[in-house]
């Protein structure tokens, strides 16, 4: 029997891929814990929990980073990123603590580390210092619902669109500052998913792209494929990723998509987008005006991206992680 935590499924990058991989893993039985998968105290009560369930598991696996602090059966968690202790805006005096005194010996008891690009694989084992066999990259996968056919979003008006929340690393200043350095805020809107906070409305107003910018609030997922299918194109200059869903997704939609030229990016697009600097306004203003004004460019990055999407599914993904799973437990019996 394989234990499993269910909890992270949701809708965020994590939450798609519990839910898409735990459900292709057959004889799972759900761990059973109240607490939220991110409480600070989680790993004691997974452990606890783990060890009180009868019959006794085989391997316990989670698609999240929180592991348990002790258990008696060989465990799998997942690191998708490093983000937490990379990224300045997104680590804290306690998010480095738990990496060095929990994340970090769970790596080296666990069975394995699953991660889901090359770029967070290299990470881990630069701060882990694990064998290369000890942490696998499963990859990520692409819905069946984002295609080409199907509705489009028509507000009316052409528009370039990012979609992703708006932490400091997704790049969200400087992308309003290049859209306005481009100058097709007179052709064309930017549509964001999402709520503005002030500080966003204040880079808005000072950029005078008041009625340029517009922010759509939450966008369920039945709602994105149709998102993406109108825009013109997908601007995603983020400065950290562990994988990229968006890119991956307007390219399996025919959107032609602009993203950065660092971390997992480049491996998700390949030569299927634009890649920019995501620290040089003038580059990704440039290759917004060329995206927009373009028509053969879109045509030849819809047609690229529609191809290289094709590399990517949730079918290969959970298999990679379920062979992972078997191999544990044929060394284990």
């Amino acid at each position: 029997m394989i234990l499993a935590d269910f909890r992270w499924t949701g809708p965020h990058g994590i939450g798609r891929l519990a839910h898409e991989v735990l459900k292709r893993i057959p004889n799972t039985y759900p761990l059973q814990n109240e607490l939220s998968p991110v409480h600070p105290f989680d790993c004691v009560w997974s452990s606890l929990q783990i060890m009180r369930t009868q019959p006794k598991p085989d391997l316990y696996f989670t698609p999240g980073y929180t592991p348990p602090l002790w258990s008696a059966i060989p465990f799998i968690f997942t690191i998708c990123d490093l983000n937490h202790i990379d990224v300045p805006g997104n680590s804290s005096f306690f998010k480095r603590l738990y990496y060095q005194f929990v994340m970090l010996p769970a790596s080296h008891r666990a069975a394995c580390v699953l991660t889901i690009s090359e770029f967070s694989r290299s990470r881990i084992l630069a701060w882990s210092g694990l064998p290369t066999t000890r942490v696998i990259n499963i990859g990520s996968g692409v819905d069946k619902q984002f295609t080409p056919a199907g509705n489009r979003y028509a507000p009316g008006y052409d528009y370039l669109l990012y979609v992703g929340n708006h932490k400091p690393h997704k790049n969200l200043n400087f992308l309003l500052e290049s859209f306005a350095r481009s100058g097709v805020f007179t052709k064309v809107k930017l549509l964001l998913t999402g709520n503005p906070d002030s500080k966003l409305l204040a880079e808005i107003q000072r950029l005078r792209l008041t009625d340029n910018v517009v922010f759509l609030g939450i966008v369920q997922d039945e709602n994105l494929p149709a998102l993406y299918r109108g825009a013109l194109g997908l601007v995603f200059p983020s400065l950290y990723e562990g994988f990229g869903l968006p890119p991956l997704e307007a390219m399996a939609c025919g959107t032609p998509v602009i993203t950065s030229n660092t971390t997992s990016l480049p491996e998700v697009v390949g030569n299927a987008a634009l890649l920019i600097n995501p620290q040089n306004c003038d580059e990704l203003a440039l290759a917004i005006s060329r995206l927009v004004d373009n028509v053969e460019l879109r045509k030849k990055l819809h047609d690229k991206g529609l191809e290289r999407a094709k590399f990517f599914s949730w079918e290969k993904t959970a298999q990679i992680a379920y062979q992972a799973i078997l191999s544990t437990l044929e060394k284990s019996s």
